[in-house]
């Protein structure tokens, strides 16, 4: 499923924007499809002019019938009466997710270990200082098994020993759920610190549930400002 909300805060109708030949959130929903992992691929979106990019052009979309505070809680809306076990939401900012990445994100439900996965996200290695000192980038701190230790949009963690290695993760906004947990997530209220902080997966910790994450290699451009879809055409 991918949440696609037209009034984007930092970068209005950033979804709609031309990339190419075609809008962002067409790159996003055609390259998931084409990874050829799920059953079915699906926009959950807010906006007519998002639902019509999509369907118009041969994709499947479902409107939304409440507002939503956040994309988790857009599609879980979405999801109540679906007969599924696993739901991935892929954020219509992704215009280059591919398939690898999302293996890797599937493989953690399965096996013995896997039963105990409710919830497991993407990361990637940040190396330019520029991305890590960006509020716009949301770093993870990991534990020694790879689950999330907190998010932030501030510098985690802070080098307070200059010369001590760190390795710095970017969060990727690609999660995958068991239903169950995205149907308790849009159960309880905003936490504290995802108002804060504005990122939604704070809920998860807030409440005790581990989300493990999956360091994987270059995921392309996340679209959040108007300098990212210049990156995003350059990559292109």
């Amino acid at each position: 499923m991918i949440p696609a909300r037209y009034a984007a805060t930092r970068f209005p109708a950033k979804l709609m924007q031309l990339l190419g030949d075609k809008t962002v959130i067409r790159h996003t929903y055609d390259n998931t499809k084409a990874t050829g992992l799920f059953d079915e691929v699906m926009v959950v979106t807010d906006s007519e002019i998002i639902y019509r990019e999509i369907t118009e052009h041969g994709g499947k979309a479902k409107m939304s019938i409440r507002a939503h505070e956040s994309g988790s809680d857009r599609i879980a809306e979405a999801a109540a009466d679906l007969d599924v076990e696993i739901i991935v939401n892929v954020q219509g900012d992704e215009p280059f997710v591919r398939a690898a990445p999302l293996e890797q994100l599937l493989r953690v439900f399965k096996g013995t270990e896997g039963k105990e996965v409710q919830v497991a996200s993407l990361v990637q290695v940040l190396k330019e200082q520029r991305f890590i000192d960006d509020p716009n980038y949301v770093k993870v701190a990991l534990d020694k098994n790879n689950n999330a230790l907190f998010f932030s949009r501030s510098v985690i963690p802070y080098p307070r020993d200059a010369s001590a290695a760190v390795t710095y993760y970017e969060h990727i906004g690609v999660y995958a759920f068991r239903k169950q947990a995205l149907l308790q997530f849009t159960g309880w209220p905003v936490s504290p610190l995802e108002a804060v902080e504005k990122v939604e997966c704070l809920r998860y910790l807030e409440n005790g549930i581990p989300m493990r994450m999956v360091v994987t290699q270059y995921m392309g451009v996340e679209i959040d400002t108007p300098e990212d879809l210049e990156r995003a055409a350059r990559l292109l």
